[in-house]
């Protein structure tokens, strides 16, 4: 009985032990070196400029509530940079579709009182990624 029970699980385990394994997918190396060349230029704002004046910090967090709170948009939509610096907003960073996109700028417009008042760097990843929520 006890051969039995231990022969069960080993061919269990090595069934779907192995299955899991397979299903792992392999890890991607992101190439960041065109976007890290552009974030080093003075002239470019990234988050460590974020002023901490209180109208620039509401601002952001108004636009970071309503993207983090709309579920239909991706993870990545939901991990975009948002930097205000008096009263623009900048958006940066990967998103999965053009509706994203206009979805985040909308909602950053609506918050900074305009499309003028914002500037958005948002790209559209390249479609036939795996892009897992």
């Amino acid at each position: 009985m006890k051969k039995l029970g231990l022969i069960t699980i080993a061919i269990w385990l090595g069934t779907f032990g192995v299955a899991q394994l397979r299903a792992v997918p392999a890890p991607q190396n992101p190439d960041n070196t065109k976007t890290n060349q552009r974030d080093r230029s003075k002239n470019e704002p990234t988050a460590d400029q974020q002023k901490e004046n209180d109208s620039d910090r509401e601002l952001t967090r108004k636009i970071r509530r309503s993207v983090v709170s709309d579920k239909s948009l991706s993870t990545d939509a939901h991990n975009i940079k948002i930097i205000s610096q008096d009263g623009v907003v900048t958006l940066k960073g990967p998103v999965r579709s053009e509706e994203e996109k206009r979805a985040i700028e909308s909602k950053a417009a609506e918050a900074a009182g305009g499309p003028d008042h914002i500037r958005s760097e948002i790209e559209v990843k390249a479609s036939g990624r795996n892009n897992s929520q």
